[in-house]
């Protein structure tokens, strides 16, 4: 039953990260009332404790091994050292800044921006502090959380999650990162530029093993370069902490000690006590379950971001915020392909793909139907000035359009827009081969891929 101090609202949004925010600024676009409750700062994990600060670090790392590396482009200087106070100022800096800005755009939105807890009381209520707020439509988006692994306890000194690595006043010695994942490979590949001896478990048989195959390889190729140590294939089985840090056990009776241990073994839906189930939202594990349209199983109630199953990514929350903003609308949006999400993983050296990898095209296609093409980046004028080594990677149909791109090298999470493009507009390798790409760039490299895949090789080898 309402209460007197009841507001209602087209849309109230529950949760004000990437997905929520989105939501809440195209929603207002379209002339709904809306409000969007959040328990923390506007812009959620990503801006916070994800996206934004660690590739701030990893910024910082590059600078670091652009200085100590520095000589073999004939220019001398010195590493001196790491100041983490200098790199967590200009972290939090960058942070700030944006924090700033997206306040200011949803306060000029006219968006009603509630700050608290809120959770799910009816099937259109989110009660805060007490007070109700009722939507004509709802939206879910309250993220995600560091998970752990059972028996393993975070203290938040020894053993710790990305949020705790963020806030580091020091450079650890030595780092074991459990999980080689894209969080626990970013964050290994920073501290190794940051000096330290990082060791990286991963049960999995390989490093990034939601990519392409060859991307893990060159990935794994990279790192041993780099003296970043890692186990694959290899369970973790308990950790004890010492005087000095922290003893790891794996499988098969391997130990690793280290300062620290970093948990990086993914993220767990933000769903537990929030009244969704209770309101009969169908729920499998903690995730929520929806159509394709984002719909829950209760009318009018929608979610979006982390909490619905698939790449748990900021970009993508933030596509899908538009998207029921739109649906509520009336506007009907296209469905969103989630094939055709960009991923990228900002490490040193990068990896960029979207679309199918090589294995699950030919899976979905058949063996016979598939065809592929590895550019290497030593051809790449551009690549070749960079320094760096690494691949442009086509996975196409016989006589039929490009259904995955993998990449990596540096820079190559900027290519992907192109790679986007051409996967979601179901582009011919002869059709991305009539396009003409500025010369010295990385993008090039995309070219001369899609030349090749259509059977003109030029700076490549047929």
């Amino acid at each position: 039953m309402s209460q007197p101090n009841d507001e209602t609202f087209d849309v109230v949004i529950l949760g004000g990260g990437s997905g929520g925010y989105a939501a809440a600024l195209r929603a207002a676009q379209l002339d709904l009332s809306v409000a969007l409750i959040e328990k923390a700062e506007l812009g959620g994990t990503c801006l916070h404790r994800g996206c934004i600060p660690t590739k701030a670090l990893l910024h910082a790392a590059e600078v670091a091994d652009q200085t100590r590396e520095s000589e073999q482009f004939g220019v001398k200087t010195e590493l001196l050292g790491i100041d983490m106070t200098g790199v967590n100022s200009y972290k939090d800096g960058v942070v700030a800044r944006l924090y700033k800005g997206l306040q200011g755009l949803v306060k000029s939105a006219k968006v009603t921006f509630v700050a608290g807890e809120g959770k799910l009381v009816g099937p259109d209520t989110v009660e805060v502090d007490g007070k109700r707020y009722t939507g004509r439509n709802v939206v879910l988006a309250t993220g995600s959380y560091s998970r752990s692994l059972p028996g393993l306890e975070v203290d938040g000194e020894k053993i710790i999650t990305s949020e705790h690595a963020l806030k580091l006043e020091k450079v650890p010695s030595s780092v074991v990162v459990l999980g080689g994942g894209v969080i626990g490979v970013e964050f290994a590949s920073v501290w190794r530029s940051f000096g330290a001896d990082v060791t990286i478990v991963e049960a999995l048989p390989r490093l990034v093993a939601a990519e392409d195959e060859e991307s893990s390889k060159a990935l794994e190729r990279a790192f041993r370069k780099r003296g970043i140590k890692f186990k694959v294939g290899k369970p973790f089985e308990k950790v004890e902490t010492t005087d000095s840090g922290v003893k790891v056990s794996i499988a098969g009776g391997d130990t690793v000690e280290a300062e620290l241990l970093l948990v990086a073994v993914g993220r767990g839906p933000t769903t537990a006590g929030l009244g969704y189930e209770e309101q009969g939202v169908k729920m499998d594990r903690g995730f929520v379950l929806t159509d394709e349209r984002l719909r829950t199983s209760v009318p009018n109630v929608y979610a979006v971001g982390d909490i619905v199953p698939g790449l748990q990514l900021a970009h993508r929350g933030f596509q899908q915020g538009i998207f029921v903003a739109e649906q509520i609308a009336g506007l009907e949006p296209a469905v969103i392909d989630e094939n055709g999400i960009p991923r990228v993983t900002y490490s040193d050296p990068e990896l960029a793909s979207v679309g199918l990898t090589e294995a699950k095209a030919k899976e979905q296609y058949g063996a016979d139907k598939i065809k592929t093409y590895n550019y290497n980046l030593g051809g790449n004028g551009k690549s070749q000035i960079l320094k760096t080594a690494g691949f442009v990677k086509l996975v196409g149909i016989e006589d039929g359009p490009v259904v995955g791109i993998h990449m990596v090298g540096a820079r190559v999470g900027e290519l992907v827009g192109e790679a986007q493009l051409i996967f979601n507009w179901e582009a011919y390798p002869a059709e991305v081969a009539q396009l003409v790409h500025a010369h010295p760039t990385q993008g090039e490299a995309l070219g001369e891929a899609h030349l090749a895949l259509a059977g003109k090789p030029l700076h490549a080898h047929a």
